[in-house]
Protein backbone atom coordinates (compact mmCIF):
# COMPACT_ATOMS: atom_id res chain seq x y z
CA UNK A 1 0.00 0.00 0.00
CA UNK A 2 3.11 2.43 1.01
CA UNK A 3 4.39 1.97 -2.64
CA UNK A 4 0.87 3.39 -4.09
CA UNK A 5 0.99 6.43 -1.78
CA UNK A 6 3.43 7.18 -2.06
CA UNK A 7 4.14 6.78 -6.07
CA UNK A 8 1.18 9.37 -5.74
CA UNK A 9 2.54 12.00 -4.17
CA UNK A 10 5.30 11.95 -6.19
CA UNK A 11 3.20 12.31 -9.44
CA UNK A 12 1.26 14.85 -7.67
CA UNK A 13 4.57 17.26 -6.96
CA UNK A 14 5.19 17.00 -10.30
CA UNK A 15 1.90 17.88 -11.36
CA UNK A 16 2.38 21.06 -9.22
CA UNK A 17 5.69 21.99 -10.53
CA UNK A 18 4.49 21.66 -14.36
CA UNK A 19 1.59 23.75 -12.95
CA UNK A 20 3.89 26.67 -12.03
CA UNK A 21 5.70 26.47 -15.29
CA UNK A 22 2.65 26.96 -17.22
CA UNK A 23 1.59 29.40 -14.74
CA UNK A 24 5.11 31.54 -15.36
CA UNK A 25 4.57 30.94 -19.32
CA UNK A 26 1.15 31.99 -18.99
CA UNK A 27 2.28 35.10 -16.88
CA UNK A 28 5.07 35.88 -19.59
CA UNK A 29 3.33 35.53 -22.71
CA UNK A 30 3.41 38.74 -23.94
CA UNK A 31 6.43 40.04 -22.07
CA UNK A 32 9.27 40.78 -25.42
CA UNK A 33 11.36 37.89 -26.51
CA UNK A 34 10.36 35.65 -24.10
CA UNK A 35 11.31 32.16 -24.21
CA UNK A 36 8.95 29.70 -22.55
CA UNK A 37 9.76 27.27 -19.57
CA UNK A 38 9.94 23.48 -20.08
CA UNK A 39 9.09 20.73 -17.63
CA UNK A 40 10.55 17.66 -17.97
CA UNK A 41 10.13 14.39 -15.94
CA UNK A 42 12.80 11.84 -15.05
CA UNK A 43 13.13 9.20 -13.03
CA UNK A 44 14.99 9.12 -9.71
CA UNK A 45 15.87 5.61 -8.08
CA UNK A 46 15.61 4.73 -4.58
CA UNK A 47 18.95 3.24 -3.77
CA UNK A 48 19.14 0.69 -1.51
CA UNK A 49 21.91 -1.83 -0.48
CA UNK A 50 20.75 -4.99 -2.36
CA UNK A 51 18.33 -3.79 -5.20
CA UNK A 52 17.67 -0.72 -6.24
CA UNK A 53 13.40 -1.78 -7.05
CA UNK A 54 12.10 1.63 -7.32
CA UNK A 55 11.42 4.81 -9.20
CA UNK A 56 10.09 7.50 -8.89
CA UNK A 57 8.97 10.36 -11.28
CA UNK A 58 10.62 14.25 -10.32
CA UNK A 59 9.08 16.38 -12.76
CA UNK A 60 10.82 19.99 -12.85
CA UNK A 61 12.06 22.91 -15.54
CA UNK A 62 14.94 21.75 -17.38
CA UNK A 63 15.34 23.82 -19.88
CA UNK A 64 13.62 26.91 -22.48
CA UNK A 65 11.79 26.18 -25.22
CA UNK A 66 14.52 28.28 -27.82
CA UNK A 67 12.21 28.75 -30.52
CA UNK A 68 11.83 32.10 -32.12
CA UNK A 69 9.05 34.13 -31.38
CA UNK A 70 6.70 35.98 -34.11
CA UNK A 71 8.37 39.53 -35.34
CA UNK A 72 6.03 43.05 -35.66
CA UNK A 73 6.66 45.99 -36.75
CA UNK A 74 6.64 48.92 -33.89
CA UNK A 75 7.89 52.41 -35.38
CA UNK A 76 9.62 53.03 -32.20
CA UNK A 77 13.38 53.94 -32.42
CA UNK A 78 14.57 51.98 -29.48
CA UNK A 79 12.51 48.65 -30.05
CA UNK A 80 14.75 45.87 -31.70
CA UNK A 81 14.18 42.16 -32.27
CA UNK A 82 17.86 40.13 -32.73
CA UNK A 83 17.91 37.82 -35.90
CA UNK A 84 18.87 34.07 -35.41
CA UNK A 85 20.26 32.92 -32.11
CA UNK A 86 21.95 36.13 -30.67
CA UNK A 87 21.66 37.05 -27.64
CA UNK A 88 21.72 41.41 -25.81
CA UNK A 89 24.15 40.94 -22.31
CA UNK A 90 22.57 43.00 -19.70
CA UNK A 91 23.48 43.54 -16.09
CA UNK A 92 21.41 41.40 -13.82
CA UNK A 93 20.10 42.50 -10.73
CA UNK A 94 23.09 41.09 -8.76
CA UNK A 95 25.59 42.56 -11.02
CA UNK A 96 25.99 39.37 -12.76
CA UNK A 97 26.72 39.69 -16.74
CA UNK A 98 23.28 37.97 -18.53
CA UNK A 99 21.44 37.57 -21.51
CA UNK A 100 18.18 38.00 -23.30
CA UNK A 101 16.21 38.38 -26.26
CA UNK A 102 14.15 41.43 -24.93
CA UNK A 103 14.05 44.00 -26.93
CA UNK A 104 12.02 47.12 -25.84
CA UNK A 105 14.86 49.02 -24.76
CA UNK A 106 14.23 52.47 -22.78
CA UNK A 107 16.15 55.72 -21.54
CA UNK A 108 16.27 56.06 -17.83
CA UNK A 109 16.24 59.81 -17.28
CA UNK A 110 19.94 59.55 -16.29
CA UNK A 111 20.56 58.01 -19.90
CA UNK A 112 20.93 54.97 -18.82
CA UNK A 113 20.01 52.48 -21.18
CA UNK A 114 17.59 49.44 -20.05
CA UNK A 115 15.79 46.73 -20.91
CA UNK A 116 11.75 47.23 -20.16
CA UNK A 117 11.95 45.50 -17.17
CA UNK A 118 14.93 47.70 -15.77
CA UNK A 119 17.73 45.99 -16.14
CA UNK A 120 21.29 48.23 -17.80
CA UNK A 121 21.87 47.33 -21.22
CA UNK A 122 25.89 46.36 -21.66
CA UNK A 123 28.07 47.87 -24.51
CA UNK A 124 31.55 47.40 -25.16
CA UNK A 125 32.57 49.41 -21.84
CA UNK A 126 29.64 47.89 -19.70
CA UNK A 127 26.41 49.84 -19.07
CA UNK A 128 25.14 52.32 -21.53
CA UNK A 129 24.95 55.89 -20.48
CA UNK A 130 23.38 58.18 -23.52
CA UNK A 131 24.37 61.70 -23.83
CA UNK A 132 21.25 63.97 -23.99
CA UNK A 133 20.11 64.08 -27.56
CA UNK A 134 17.18 65.38 -29.91
CA UNK A 135 17.21 62.07 -31.52
CA UNK A 136 18.39 58.52 -30.55
CA UNK A 137 18.20 55.61 -32.87
CA UNK A 138 19.68 51.60 -33.26
CA UNK A 139 20.79 50.86 -36.85
CA UNK A 140 20.89 47.02 -37.99
CA UNK A 141 24.42 46.76 -36.76
CA UNK A 142 23.89 47.35 -33.04
CA UNK A 143 25.31 50.64 -33.34
CA UNK A 144 23.96 53.97 -31.55
CA UNK A 145 23.89 57.19 -33.20
CA UNK A 146 22.51 60.41 -31.45
CA UNK A 147 21.58 63.71 -32.90
CA UNK A 148 23.12 66.22 -30.24
CA UNK A 149 20.92 68.50 -28.78
CA UNK A 150 20.95 71.28 -31.22
CA UNK A 151 23.15 69.50 -33.64
CA UNK A 152 22.41 68.87 -37.72
CA UNK A 153 20.33 65.79 -38.16
CA UNK A 154 21.79 65.13 -41.29
CA UNK A 155 25.13 64.40 -39.26
CA UNK A 156 24.34 62.00 -36.29
CA UNK A 157 26.90 60.59 -34.06
CA UNK A 158 27.25 56.81 -32.92
CA UNK A 159 27.85 56.88 -29.63
CA UNK A 160 28.34 53.23 -28.69
CA UNK A 161 27.41 49.69 -29.50
CA UNK A 162 25.22 46.96 -28.20
CA UNK A 163 26.71 44.01 -26.89
CA UNK A 164 25.65 41.22 -28.80
CA UNK A 165 26.93 38.32 -28.05
CA UNK A 166 26.37 34.05 -30.25
CA UNK A 167 25.24 31.25 -27.69
CA UNK A 168 26.63 28.89 -30.17
CA UNK A 169 28.66 25.73 -29.23
CA UNK A 170 28.45 27.33 -25.32
CA UNK A 171 25.97 25.69 -22.41
CA UNK A 172 23.60 28.18 -21.10
CA UNK A 173 21.34 27.80 -18.65
CA UNK A 174 18.06 29.79 -18.07
CA UNK A 175 17.27 31.29 -14.09
CA UNK A 176 14.44 32.44 -12.41
CA UNK A 177 14.96 35.70 -13.55
CA UNK A 178 14.37 34.92 -16.57
CA UNK A 179 17.80 35.62 -18.19
CA UNK A 180 20.21 33.43 -19.72
CA UNK A 181 23.83 32.54 -18.21
CA UNK A 182 27.07 30.15 -18.75
CA UNK A 183 26.39 27.21 -16.96
CA UNK A 184 29.01 27.71 -14.29
CA UNK A 185 29.94 31.16 -14.97
CA UNK A 186 31.45 33.15 -17.69
CA UNK A 187 30.70 34.96 -20.56
CA UNK A 188 29.37 34.51 -24.03
CA UNK A 189 31.77 35.29 -26.57
CA UNK A 190 30.72 38.69 -29.01
CA UNK A 191 28.69 37.77 -32.38
CA UNK A 192 30.57 40.29 -34.95
CA UNK A 193 28.01 39.07 -37.24
CA UNK A 194 24.53 40.21 -35.44
CA UNK A 195 22.14 42.05 -36.89
CA UNK A 196 18.80 42.76 -35.66
CA UNK A 197 15.48 44.54 -36.81
CA UNK A 198 14.78 47.54 -35.89
CA UNK A 199 11.97 49.59 -34.91
CA UNK A 200 10.37 46.02 -34.52
CA UNK A 201 10.00 43.65 -31.05
CA UNK A 202 9.84 39.65 -30.77
CA UNK A 203 7.50 38.29 -29.48
CA UNK A 204 6.90 35.83 -26.71
CA UNK A 205 7.14 32.34 -27.86
CA UNK A 206 4.78 31.14 -25.22
CA UNK A 207 1.26 29.92 -27.11
CA UNK A 208 -1.51 30.96 -25.04
CA UNK A 209 -3.97 28.09 -26.41
CA UNK A 210 -1.31 24.89 -25.63
CA UNK A 211 -0.37 26.32 -22.31
CA UNK A 212 -4.28 26.53 -21.19
CA UNK A 213 -4.53 22.50 -22.81
CA UNK A 214 -1.73 21.73 -20.68
CA UNK A 215 -2.71 23.48 -17.59
CA UNK A 216 -5.90 21.67 -17.75
CA UNK A 217 -4.22 17.83 -17.99
CA UNK A 218 -1.88 18.70 -15.03
CA UNK A 219 -5.23 19.54 -13.39
CA UNK A 220 -6.56 16.51 -14.18
CA UNK A 221 -3.12 14.39 -13.73
CA UNK A 222 -3.54 16.13 -9.92
CA UNK A 223 -6.86 14.98 -9.36
CA UNK A 224 -6.57 11.51 -10.60
CA UNK A 225 -3.64 10.91 -8.13
CA UNK A 226 -5.87 12.48 -5.55
CA UNK A 227 -8.32 9.70 -6.43
CA UNK A 228 -5.82 6.97 -6.15
CA UNK A 229 -4.98 8.31 -2.76
CA UNK A 230 -8.73 8.04 -1.22
CA UNK A 231 -8.86 4.32 -3.00
CA UNK A 232 -5.52 3.66 -0.95
CA UNK A 233 -7.12 4.79 2.02
CA UNK A 234 -10.77 2.83 1.39
CA UNK A 235 -8.43 -0.26 0.50
CA UNK A 236 -6.31 -0.08 4.02
CA UNK A 237 -9.23 0.45 5.80
CA UNK A 238 -11.48 -2.27 4.58
CA UNK A 239 -7.96 -4.71 4.97
CA UNK A 240 -8.16 -3.66 8.55
CA UNK A 241 -11.91 -4.18 9.32
CA UNK A 242 -11.05 -7.97 7.72
CA UNK A 243 -7.98 -8.12 10.19
CA UNK A 244 -10.53 -7.50 12.92
CA UNK A 245 -12.93 -10.28 12.28
CA UNK A 246 -12.55 -13.05 14.92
Amino acid sequence: MDRLIYTSLTTMRGAMSRQSSIAHNLANANTPGFRADLAEAQSLWLNSEQLNTRAFSSEEVQAADMTPGAVTSTGRDLDIALSGDSMLAVQAKNGDIAYTRRGDLMLSNSGLLTTGDGLPVQGSQGPLSIPPADRLYIDEEGRIWIVPVGGDIAQPQQVEKLQIASPAGSDIVKGVDGLFRVRGGGVLPSDPDARVTTRSLESSNVNATVALVEMIEASRSWDTQLKMLNNARDMDAATTDLMSLS
